[in-house]
């Protein structure tokens, strides 16, 4: 039980340091956009970078619980409902930032892409065995 908490637990501390990290670089590399994110008030390109940049958290998220708890995939599965269940009422309050199209697949893509990265480590797990 505890490695499952751990694992879960790791999982989010792992969401938020990828996503972090991928922000800095997208004000670091990409023009105009650190003075566009203070507004919420991103092009296209950057919502879809933006929604790229969370499929990947939660892809290391799900490997990282996986990888921690031996590829238990009812604690990604938790995991995966615990990052949309801390994100809804963040959605509901930047809704009229951006369109609904951005919010349904941002909030959609956080439970799949968890247990798509925690596949993705038991799969490696099995590999190595």
């Amino acid at each position: 039980m505890i490695r499952k908490i751990a694992g879960i637990v790791a999982g989010l501390v792992v969401w938020f340091i990828v996503a972090t990290i991928v922000n800095i670089l997208f004000r670091i590399s990409w023009a105009g956009y650190a003075e566009v994110e203070t507004v919420m008030s991103f092009t296209v390109a950057m919502m879809i970078a933006r929604l790229l940049l969370g499929a990947l958290s939660s892809l290391c998220a799900g490997f990282a619980v996986a990888s921690i708890t031996k590829a238990n995939r009812r604690a990604a599965m938790v995991l995966g409902a615990l990052l949309t269940a801390l994100f809804i009422p963040v959605h509901y309050g930047l809704w009229d930032k951006f369109p609904v199209w951005y919010h349904l697949i941002f909030l959609a893509s956080l439970f799949p892409f968890t247990l798509l990265g925690s596949d993705l480590s038991r799969r490696l797990l099995a590999i190595q065995e």
